[in-house]
């Protein structure tokens, strides 16, 4: 059966995924703004999001998905979310209407959102079995270490398909293993999740430190105790503990709290500047990492575990406290096993 993608979603991530899958595969790209899709197939590129990568025209533009959805109704079809978390239920609440309306029996979900549910402080995969029975589909969560620009341009790249279903996993490999992505495999969804969503907060923390000029030792030092506090998160709610040092644990840590594209980490060193929230563009403050940072810490007091450096993050976020008070606040806590 022939496999047909869609990805929703068409910032620089779903583009870039978008290209990726449309070397094998057709591939579908949802707009939902009319007005950018038509700017889109006229530019032949997502210049809003992806500036000067010329999208294939193998990519199929699309505004209407339900009319997609149908058309597609005897193939196998893989939906990639490319969305922020803050739209996976009602996206997802709108995926399930189509499947039970066209009685859907083929279709599987691939997400790429990192982060918490800002109300309900739910992972990703707890919003889907929320809003569609479980094992009703097929899904799984795709991360790593990855910047869209560099994907887009087929740079080297390694990334981890989670699901509990084999087939799910085989079938991702065979849609995005090619020269330049390398495609490893994990049933461990909660690990995956916890490492792409805790690892934004770990980043500003980071941010903030190098634009306060403290240092690498103290970068190397919020990375690594920032590892402890993913992991002791993530092993509390069933990940397992060897998942952290993987791609989607330290890499995907190491790519966002070093590398100069990540907006989180930019976030942090406006912040070590001396700015404030209000005070940073909007395109910034819609990283992932300021987003699910509260939500973060309200399920860690509910697991009682201690997350220090991501409770420093979000009294400066959103207390307003002073970035070296905080600082010295961290570094005075009484000394503790390396473990």
């Amino acid at each position: 059966m022939n496999i047909n993608i869609i990805v929703i979603g068409s910032g620089s991530w779903g583009t870039s995924l978008a290209i990726s899958t449309s070397y094998k595969f057709t591939t579908y790209l949802f707009v939902r703004d009319h007005k950018q899709a038509q700017i889109i197939i006229k530019d032949k590129e997502n210049k809003k999001y992806l500036n000067n990568i010329r999208i294939p025209s193998s990519i199929h533009i699309i505004t209407d998905l339900q009319k997609i959805i149908k058309l597609l109704i005897n193939s196998k079809i893989i939906i990639i979310l490319c969305i922020p978390i803050s739209n996976l239920r009602k996206i997802v609440s709108e995926l399930y209407n189509y499947i039970i309306k066209f009685q859907l029996f083929n279709i599987s979900i691939i997400y790429t959102c990192k982060g918490l549910e800002s109300n309900s402080c739910l992972l990703p995969h707890e919003v889907i079995d929320e809003v569609i029975p479980v094992d009703f589909i097929k899904y799984g969560v795709l991360s790593g270490p990855s910047f869209a620009q560099e994907v887009a341009i087929k740079l080297p790249t390694a990334l981890t398909i989670a699901s509990n279903h084999e087939n799910l996993k085989n079938d991702i490999i065979k849609i995005l293993h090619r020269d330049n992505i390398r495609i490893y495999t994990s049933s461990d969804i909660i690990g995956v999740e916890v490492g792409g969503a805790l690892k934004n907060i770990i980043a500003i923390a980071c941010g903030i430190s190098d634009g306060l000029q403290l240092g690498f030792n103290a970068r190397a030092a919020i990375i690594t105790r920032g590892l402890k506090e993913i992991q002791n998160f993530g092993v509390k709610i069933g990940a397992c503990p060897k998942t952290f040092f993987g791609l989607t644990g330290i890499g995907d840590l190491v790519l966002t709290a070093t590398g100069n594209m990540s907006r989180n980490r930019n976030i942090g060193l406006e912040i070590g500047k001396g700015k404030c929230l209000k005070e940073i563009s909007t395109y910034q403050l819609n990283a992932e990492g300021v987003k699910c940072a509260q939500a973060v810490l309200t399920r860690a007091k509910q697991l009682n575990i201690e997350v220090p450096i991501i409770e420093a993050v979000c009294d400066i976020l959103f207390k307003g406290i002073n970035p070296t008070f905080i600082v010295k606040k961290l570094l005075s806590k009484d000394s503790k096993t390396d473990s």
